[in-house]
């Protein structure tokens, strides 16, 4: 089966970041991560989830964390200088990130945001994002993938 690259994928390549693009079957009616980790056959702990969070201050900011976790908007109001925090309106997801629910991933949104990854990450020599489109991840090193969005590690979750 060929994978087609996605922007994602392109950018890595031409920071010549490793990674693997990981196909999985995908179910309309189940876009939770922890279906996306029983189809890898990864530990759900490793397949993160992009959202998309809007603060008080500084307005838009992503939190990767991993994929049975809930966000504390308290916590990622304070790592990222909000007062408040709240998820997105899901209407917004295509016109603020590019991606669609299911297949929104951290790298190469339209425009480059803030991103803060939950610090568990760095426990697992790889982590599983979105590649970009639903039935595609992304493996990475998790080291590999802060440096490359810049992001800020820190407790996020519930």
């Amino acid at each position: 089966m060929k994978i087609n690259k996605t922007n994602a994928a392109r950018l890595l390549d031409k920071q010549k970041i490793s990674y693997a693009l990981i196909p999985y079957e995908v179910d309309e009616n189940n876009l939770a991560a922890t279906h996306v980790a029983e189809q890898l056959g990864e530990n759900i702990a490793q397949v993160f989830k992009t959202l998309v969070l809007r603060g008080d201050k500084h307005g838009i900011f992503v939190c990767v964390i991993p994929g049975d976790k809930e966000v504390d908007l308290k916590k990622a109001a304070k790592l990222s200088l909000n007062k408040n925090a709240e998820m997105i309106a899901m209407k917004e997801l295509l016109p603020v990130t590019g991606y669609i629910r299911g297949g929104c991933s951290p790298i190469a949104m339209k425009k480059s945001y803030p991103v803060y990854i939950q610090e568990t990450c760095l426990a697992f020599d790889y982590i599983y994002i979105s590649a970009g489109v639903r039935g595609l991840q992304i493996k990475i090193a998790p080291n590999d993938l802060i440096l490359f969005v810049g992001a800020q590690t820190g407790d996020i979750i519930e």
